[in-house]
């Protein structure tokens, strides 16, 4: 018993402030600074990349092709990021009331922080489709099977808030309350140095970690597809962060709707969230007539292609007969055919001059005439027939 309450008077009573923000590595001309913030990012965009990638790949997207997305999507979502930051909260680059007291020249420096989640998606998602149109695969498929790994990235992602000691909550005196430097330019003015503050980072971070959970599993049990799954990813999402953005006490833009005024990403989250709802709804009710394949129409493997304008009967598109193995059969089965009647004159060759007439005269019984059947081959002419389809048929096998 004393051991355990020797612990629990060992864990701290509150989340310290970070006393490390990035490291400089040094250079000829000076150095290069790398900040904890670009940490937090990169490192949640690997991991996102990573279950993206194994979701995409089990869904059988073409190899390699979830990169060849990413290079689009990633650029265009940190810009749509900042930009959507910076019309958010932009008292810091345009000043109070945009009086132009404020320092335009902040607005690229994203490693001071500052990055709006839904300006990411929306430019992230045309970035996307950009990719996805030269991959030449659907973008609701590929938006389903990122997902996950979307909040994966934005769970790591939004530690370097910590890092940064920035979107913090109200004052709270909760055991896991979180210390702001005083020094910090963050740090509200007129607030005793030693108030603690609720960690929205930690709350976002725990949320969208429990939602990586909740969409596999969704998924994993009704297979979503149409961009349904993703819908999920932002009825989900914007139900935690209506109430964690509605905790912060930093400097945003205030909009006023229906007689309420509440923070910019608080009526964004909110609007965002109907409209997903309605959009899975809808998405729901539409009869899936395409086969489900995360291809676009006309850029399918060849092999998938072949396989989609087949009957299970074994007909293709014009009603003719492919059997259970396809044409090749035909084409084997002509060539065994072929080679025991080469065989045949080979031996009536051999036999003499008198032989040479048995194949005509088998064709004569067996159609009960002097006429041949149909489609025979005439006598002496099978043989050079036989001796021609032999090797298309090892060909085929």
């Amino acid at each position: 018993m004393q051991s355990v309450l020797h612990v629990a008077a060992m864990i701290p009573a509150s989340i310290p402030s970070p006393d490390w923000s990035g490291f400089d590595i040094p250079l000829p001309w000076g150095s290069l600074r790398i900040h904890a913030y670009a940490l937090c990012i990169l490192a949640g965009i690997i991991a996102g990349l990573w279950l993206t990638s194994v979701r995409w790949t089990r869904r059988g997207a073409p190899e390699g092709s979830v990169w060849d997305i990413a290079i689009w999507a990633i650029p265009f979502g940190i810009i749509g990021g900042r930009l959507y930051h910076v019309v958010s909260s932009p008292d810091a680059y345009f000043g109070p009331g945009f009086d132009g007291t404020g320092d335009l020249s902040l607005i690229p420096q994203i490693q001071r922080g500052g990055l709006g989640i839904w300006g990411a998606v929306v430019l992230g998602a045309f970035g996307a489709w950009i990719g996805c149109r030269r991959a030449g695969v659907k973008l609701s498929a590929f938006l389903d099977a990122a997902a996950p790994g979307l909040l994966l990235a934005q769970a790591i992602g939004r530690w370097g808030n910590y890092f940064n000691q920035e979107l913090f909550g109200g004052p709270t005196t909760l055991p896991w309350g979180l210390e702001i430097a005083t020094i910090s330019p963050n740090f509200p003015a007129g607030m005793p140095a030693d108030t603690l503050f609720h960690p929205t980072f930690l709350y976002e971070s725990l949320w969208n970690l429990a939602g990586v959970g909740v969409l596999l599993a969704l998924d994993r049990k009704y297979n979503f597809r149409n961009g349904r799954l993703f819908c999920l990813y932002a009825i989900y999402y914007t139900l935690g962060r209506v109430w964690i953005e509605a905790m912060r006490i930093d400097d945003a833009e205030q909009i006023s709707l229906f007689g309420l005024t509440a923070r910019l990403n608080v009526w964004t989250s909110i609007i965002v969230l109907v409209a997903a709802l309605i959009a899975f709804i809808v998405l729901g009710r539409r009869k899936r007539d395409e086969p489900d394949t995360v291809y676009l129409p006309g850029r399918q493997p060849a092999a998938e292609t072949a396989g989609a304008t087949s009957t299970p009967n074994g007909e293709d598109k014009a009603g003719e007969k492919t059997g259970p193995a396809g044409p090749g059969a035909i084409r084997q089965a002509d060539a065994g055919v072929s080679d025991s009647e080469s065989r045949g004159i080979v031996r009536d060759n051999q036999s003499g001059p008198g032989h040479a007439s048995a194949p005509a005269e088998a064709s004569k019984e067996s159609t009960g005439g002097d006429k041949p059947a149909t489609g025979a081959p005439a006598a002496g002419a099978s043989g050079h027939q036989a001796i021609g389809s032999a090797p298309e048929a090892d060909s085929t096998k």
